[in-house]
């Protein structure tokens, strides 16, 4: 039995129908409406599923450093956007998320357009349904153009109640 759906998975629900060339370009535009960061920086949506998500960013010069590979910060921004999204496609309407902490390690320099790739576990699923309050931590890769990975991280991220015990 899958979980029931949610805000995140319902406006999702709405580009699943598309013929699937068009389903990244859609997933783009009306995630960045949510988030209006995501559609400045450039970050577009791949792949949307329950259990896996996956964002890429191309290596243009508005999210570039000073040495033209993608900025740290644009690295950093691709890999929490990835996990949370797969965490909002299942945090049931009840329950406020938010990103406790995230770990980023920077272990060689990137080579042109970069994508992570967040997974959630059907016990981490299970989980934010089952408890008011908790966190999960959702593994991430992100890769370059070559296939290597010039970052190393990981996302914990936490939900409470939305509405405050009285």
């Amino acid at each position: 039995m899958s979980p029931p759906a949610n805000k995140m998975s319902r406006l999702a629900a709405q580009v699943q129908h598309l013929p699937a060339a068009l389903q990244g370009v859609a997933f783009s535009l009306l995630f960045g409406r949510y988030v209006p960061f995501l559609a400045t920086a450039g970050l577009r949506f791949d792949e949307v599923g329950p259990q896996q998500l996956i964002v890429s960013i191309r290596n243009r010069r508005k999210v570039q450093n000073h040495i033209k590979g993608v900025h740290a910060a644009a690295m950093a921004l691709l890999a929490e956007t990835a996990t949370g999204f797969v965490v909002a496609m299942n945090m049931p309407d009840d329950k406020l998320m938010l990103l406790k902490s995230m770990q980023v390690n920077y272990t060689k320099r990137s080579q042109g357009q970069m994508r992570a790739v967040a997974h959630l576990s059907s016990e981490q699923v299970q989980l934010m349904h089952e408890t008011d309050k908790g966190e999960v931590l959702v593994p991430v890769c992100v890769t370059d153009e070559s296939g290597e990975s010039p970052i190393e991280c990981q996302m914990l991220w936490a939900w409470i109640p939305k509405k405050r015990p009285e």
